[in-house]
């Protein structure tokens, strides 16, 4: 009789474990995973003089329902933006995510950067400050990076960047991009402004580590009104961890200077 019953115990675990990872399995093939890149312009619509509007960037976001956000031209605690203001932290509470701010410069009293938006817990975070050529001096720029828990308990890193208006310097700004997270095991994806159309060299030393979820089609950004260049992608790496299933420029004429771009990817690893 107690054979019986461990025999019975046993087939009832083998069945459960089973179907756990069956169910598992089930949900990795099927996980999709939408990504947005903005630049939000401090959330000072074009046209509109000194106007800050974190709203109409939050009803952008919300309307798109994006897992992950890089954001660029991020003001916190500004005199243009509002003493007092964090615009990363705003975004969050807006549109209920978890956010992390990487500061490029001091600004207004404040500090300018940019951010990211995460539907999932943020494990991690990094910072790097981007380097400029010591003869082509400008505005300093930063990549943020989190490592995110997805909700199958798999881990990636997501970024934000915004590189440098200099080609020189958005090379050597590309260069530290890969060396910085070329160790890190993680499947990684970045979005940013890379202020570079896709066939200048800056994209092209990018093609070669990581992929563009508009490969060949890239749709332009800016400006807003009749845009006539594409400078705000979304890249991952590697190939065999994501499968693209689409990419959009969202057409929003209000909120920024820019275009946001989003992409749904399957997760593949």
């Amino acid at each position: 009789m107690k054979t019986s019953v461990c025999y019975f115990v046993l087939f009832s675990f083998l069945i459960l474990t089973g179907f756990t990872v069956s169910s598992d399995r089930e949900i990795r093939k099927k996980f999709l995973l939408k990504v947005m890149t903005y630049n939000i312009h401090h959330c000072n619509p074009p046209g509109h003089d000194t106007k800050i509007d974190v709203e109409a960037i939050a009803r952008v976001i919300n309307s798109e329902k994006p897992d992950l956000v890089a954001l660029q031209e991020v003001d916190v605690n500004t005199e243009r933006s509002g003493k007092g203001k964090n615009q990363a932290k705003q975004l969050a509470e807006a549109t209920g995510m978890h956010y992390y701010f990487s500061k490029a410069i001091d600004h207004g009293g404040g500090d300018y950067g940019v951010a990211i938006l995460s539907r999932f817990p943020i494990l991690d975070s990094v910072r790097y400050a981007l380097p400029v050529h010591a003869d082509m001096p400008e505005e300093l720029r930063t990549v943020a990076a989190v490592t995110v828990l997805l909700p199958d308990h798999r881990k990636l890193l997501f970024a934000s960047t915004h590189l440098g208006l200099k080609e020189p310097n958005r090379l050597l700004q590309a260069e530290r991009i890969v060396s910085a997270f070329e160790k890190n095991d993680l499947p990684m994806i970045i979005g940013g402004d890379f202020n570079a159309v896709p066939e200048s060299s800056v994209m092209k030393y990018l093609n070669q580590h990581f992929s563009r979820t508009c490969a060949l089609d890239c749709k332009p950004t800016i400006p807003v009104e009749l845009p006539d260049k594409a400078i705000d992608f979304i890249l991952y790496k590697d190939k065999k961890h994501f499968r693209v299933k689409s990419t959009r420029v969202i057409e929003e004429k209000y909120a920024s200077d820019h275009l946001p771009v989003t992409s749904e990817l399957e997760v593949l690893f």
